[in-house]
């Protein structure tokens, strides 16, 4: 399915809720979409249900899944599912993300050797994008192609430090090329503000974006996978 037509029938399409996934943090709906003909299993998280938190704005944590899919595409790496924040749904505004079937007790903690390996671009991403909350079970493979997806992205984009993540495979390592061509080119994106940069302005600050073109910079500049802070946490509560 293009993903024009995806992000279309994201935006426009009839929303039924089927059930709430109840383990949450905050209201989570797995929602049935109809659009032209075709049917969709998407999650949809409303900004009403969202718990408030000590340190990110209130309201904005479905604005931050969207920001985290445009930031995925704008790299050209393709990790996060379909995501557009709507503001026509059934419980109000909030953002509607392709649900990818997958195998839930197939994890980060009991990937095979082959797919712990395929983790770098996950790893450069969270880093990227100020990841505050990085569990095993937020990568997935789906069960038809065995891609490489990654969802949860509520509390990313902070313009502090917030990096808390289970996935430290490659601390100290050199961080591939073409990982580093790709970066080279956001990076310069955000810094000339091309159209990647205007569309994050809709569902960040201007502070966060600039913290986000920053954090390019550093990791550039570094070379390499950075190592946990000693200073702080850096692993998310539960893991999984």
């Amino acid at each position: 399915m293009e993903k024009e037509f995806v992000l279309k029938a994201l935006q426009e399409g009839e929303l039924n809720l089927q059930g709430q996934f109840v383990n949450s943090s905050n209201y989570t709906f797995l929602t049935r979409l109809n659009f032209e003909g075709q049917e969709l299993n998407v999650v949809y998280k409303p900004v009403r249900g969202e718990r408030p938190l000590w340190d990110f704005p209130s309201g904005t944590l479905a604005k931050r899944e969207t920001a985290a899919y445009l930031v995925s595409e704008a790299l050209g790496w393709n990790l996060v599912p379909a995501t557009v924040f709507r503001v026509k749904a059934p419980l109000g505004a909030g953002s509607i993300q392709l649900f990818v079937e997958h195998n839930p007790e197939y994890h980060y903690f009991n990937f095979t050797e082959r797919d712990h390996l395929r983790l770098r671009p996950v790893v450069l991403f969270d880093i990227l994008v100020n990841n505050a909350d990085r569990k095993g079970g937020h990568i997935l493979l789906d069960a038809e192609n065995d891609r490489l997806f990654l969802i949860d992205h509520g509390i990313c984009f902070h313009a502090q430090d917030k990096l808390r993540t289970v996935v430290w495979d490659f601390a100290g390592e050199q961080i591939p090329e073409e990982s580093t061509v790709d970066m080279q080119r956001f990076q310069l994106a955000l810094e000339q503000k091309e159209k990647i940069f205007h569309q994050l302005l809709k569902f960040l600050s201007v502070e966060e974006v600039l913290a986000l073109k920053n954090r390019a910079e550093r990791l550039l500049e570094a070379g390499h996978f950075p190592l946990p802070d000693p200073e702080r946490r850096p692993y998310p509560w539960p893991p999984i």
